[in-house]
């Protein structure tokens, strides 16, 4: 069972930047062991699909509204993921989930149905 434990969000205004992060436990950390993590925002009345996710060789994937704004990267040592994100807007106002599925796959995919296991979820919210 992996636990996924995200730092707790923020509110930012316009243009402002936040980096949100994960800490995964549950499973044992091997270079033979390939899986994917990913960060998913969910705001009401929308489907959550991520803004970007990571393979744990490298491949990195981003949605179409994170592309040039945010950054995801892995720290193996520490078992974190992070998401970098600057330029914010009000429409990145959501929850955010980190995921995570064993697995590798290039490139990691961007739909929630192929991930296994999920945070709790931390609130970002962008102020105009």
């Amino acid at each position: 069972q992996v636990h996924l434990v995200e730092s707790v969000g923020d509110s930012v205004q316009t243009g402002g930047s936040l980096r949100l992060s994960c800490v995964a436990s549950g499973y044992t950390s091997s270079r033979y062991i390939n899986y994917c993590m990913g960060w998913f925002p969910h705001a009401p009345g929308k489907e959550r699909e991520a803004v970007a996710t990571l393979d744990s060789n490298g491949p990195t994937n981003y949605g179409d509204a994170a592309k040039g704004r945010f950054t995801i990267s892995l720290d193996k040592a520490k078992n974190t993921l992070y998401l970098q994100m600057n330029s914010l807007k009000p429409e990145d106002t959501a929850m955010y989930y980190c995921a995570f599925r064993f697995g590798g796959w290039k490139p990691p995919p961007l739909t929630e149905l192929e991930y296994k296991y999920w945070g709790q979820g931390t609130q970002v919210t962008v102020s105009a």
